[in-house]
């Protein structure tokens, strides 16, 4: 798959694209996101558009991994000051594209990886990324 931004940038409201590797991931600034096949979880949420809606999806990533990751600003996600992964949101219009790469099983040298599998991390991101949308403003602030 290229990039799973590409594949759900045409999709409805509520779907979510999946890849086991993507030849074309990318992050904030034109950054490439690689990661070996089967070694992170490679997503793409198409959600409705709200203010604040990076923070929360940081948030919403970040509670979902566990208790030891943490934010940095704008969009990566941490364990003990190593990256974990990174959260890439596009808007258009009133849809926003809402991208999430996390390392699972391996990680580029510096990285970190979480060591849990994907099916299990995704369905709890999907869950946590619902409510953490729905918060209010102040909520979403104060949880970052």
């Amino acid at each position: 798959m290229t990039s799973t931004q590409e594949v759900a940038r045409g999709l409805p409201l509520g779907s979510v694209v999946v890849a086991d590797h993507q030849s074309e991931g990318r992050g904030r600034l034109g950054r490439r996101w690689e990661a070996p096949p089967g070694s992170a979880l490679l997503a793409t949420f198409v959600m409705p558009a709200r203010p604040l809606l990076s923070l929360a999806a940081g948030v919403a990533a970040a509670r979902a991994c566990g208790r030891s990751v943490r934010l940095k600003w704008p969009n990566d996600l941490l364990v003990d000051g190593r990256k974990l992964g990174g959260i890439l949101v596009e808007v258009a219009s009133e849809r926003a594209l809402v991208g999430v790469g996390i390392n699972l099983s391996w990680a580029p040298e510096g990285g970190a990886a979480l060591g849990q599998s994907r099916d299990p991390l995704l369905r709890r991101l999907q869950r946590v990324l619902n409510r953490w949308f729905r918060a209010s403003g102040a909520e979403i602030l104060g949880a970052w």
